[in-house]
């Protein structure tokens, strides 16, 4: 079954939500940007206000003035309009760059900071009618859209109940003196923009859980897209089988150097070598501590003859050894009694090579385990129908 046709019903593993933030796809919250916005520059505005207001005073002072160096002179009401626009753009550089750092502040507030240019790159399936239709009608933007309204409704309720119970107020400032009257106005502006940002605030803090949690909801997957993440996790079964293989050739190829130390060598006799050590004081049971396969057997079978250790043939235990020990652990218990038989032969022959007894006769031909030998393995696989 597709993994389109499935509900996605499980969690976003970490590695996608990691991609996807490669992607630039994390969790933002418009409305916190625009609380951030709109507290920012209200509280500059605040801020700034009084000594915005002295200079725009006293530059409207100036620009007013009319008199007879102006009348001799007139390029100088050209220089005192420069200068007042320098002063305007200057203070509306400084208000922009700290109201565009609380924006940049809020954003990153949300999710932390993404590096990505996918979401600005030129996406042309984008321009399709039809797929732009259908996403109009997703559960996203029917949030959005409920989001909205009721933004749009709680802003018009405020902003009606706080006009009509100020009209009143609004009328009486004509009775009073201008700077009175002003900064009545100014308070009463504050207070207005007060509560329409209180409820911007209320909405960013229910708006920021929100969009976790729908980002969560659109990185769910489902059961096939988790077993294909597993499967390239993992990676590929058969890559990561040559690797262990070419891991256990290298550790078999460096064991070379401990088979001086071995009690005695078994052989196929020309495709497997291992090298068993038993050591009475120190070990539960006798250890393989060199093996290899054809090139690397031979190899090992040369090294035994040069320092006088025994080599033996011994097929089906040679094979069981090489395919079921691992390298300076103990063999197999399914084992122990097969390689008992041929160390008890080799205590024999050695014995006999000190002058200590009599020769043993022929090796012994000890009982292996069908199940722990490959080729037996490999011949029932091959008979099965």
């Amino acid at each position: 079954m597709d993994s389109s046709s499935q509900d996605r019903n499980l969690p976003a593993s970490e590695r996608k939500l990691q991609k996807a933030r490669d992607d630039g796809q994390v969790a933002r919250s418009q409305d916190l940007s625009h609380l951030a916005v709109l507290g920012g520059g209200a509280l500059c505005l605040v801020a700034l206000a009084p000594m915005m207001l002295e200079h725009i005073q006293n530059a409207m002072s100036w620009q007013l003035l009319f008199d007879v160096k102006v009348l001799d002179d007139p390029a100088s009401m050209q220089s005192r309009l420069s200068s007042m626009v320098l002063v305007g753009l200057a203070a509306s550089a400084i208000f922009g760059l700290i109201v565009s750092l609380i924006s940049m502040l809020s954003t990153v507030a949300t999710s932390g900071w993404v590096a990505s240019l996918k979401p600005i790159t030129p996406d042309f399936s984008r321009l399709n009618p039809l797929s732009g239709f259908g996403r109009m009608f997703t559960k996203d933007k029917a949030t959005e859209v409920l989001k909205m309204s009721f933004i749009a409704t709680m802003l018009l309720l405020v902003g009606f109940t706080y006009l009509s119970s100020g009209m009143e107020t609004l009328g009486s400032l004509v009775l009073q003196p201008s700077a009175h009257a002003m900064s009545l106005l100014a308070d009463w502006l504050t207070h207005g923009m007060s509560l329409m940002l209180l409820v911007v605030l209320v909405v960013a803090m229910v708006d920021v859980p929100l969009q976790n949690f729908l980002h969560k909801s659109r990185m769910k997957m489902s059961h096939q897209e988790m077993k294909q993440e597993h499967k390239e996790s993992d990676g590929n079964p058969q890559m990561k089988g040559r690797m262990r293989q070419r891991q256990r050739d290298i550790a078999n190829g460096n064991s070379i150097s401990k088979v001086p130390k071995a009690d005695f060598v078994l052989m196929n006799p020309t495709h497997y070598a291992v090298a068993i050590q038993y050591d009475e004081a120190r070990m539960a049971a006798p250890r393989v501590i060199s093996k290899g396969a054809d090139l690397l057997a031979f190899r090992i079978r040369d090294l035994a003859k040069e320092h006088a250790i025994p080599v033996l043939q011994s097929p089906m235990l040679a094979r069981a050894l090489y395919a079921n020990a691992e390298l300076d652990q103990d063999i197999p218990t399914s084992l122990y009694t097969a390689v008992a038989q041929v160390l008890a032969y080799i205590y024999r022959l050695k014995a006999a090579l000190r002058g200590d007894g009599p020769m043993p006769g022929e090796p012994p031909l000890p009982f292996v385990p069908p199940e722990l030998d490959p080729l037996s393995k490999v011949v029932a696989t091959t008979d099965t129908p």
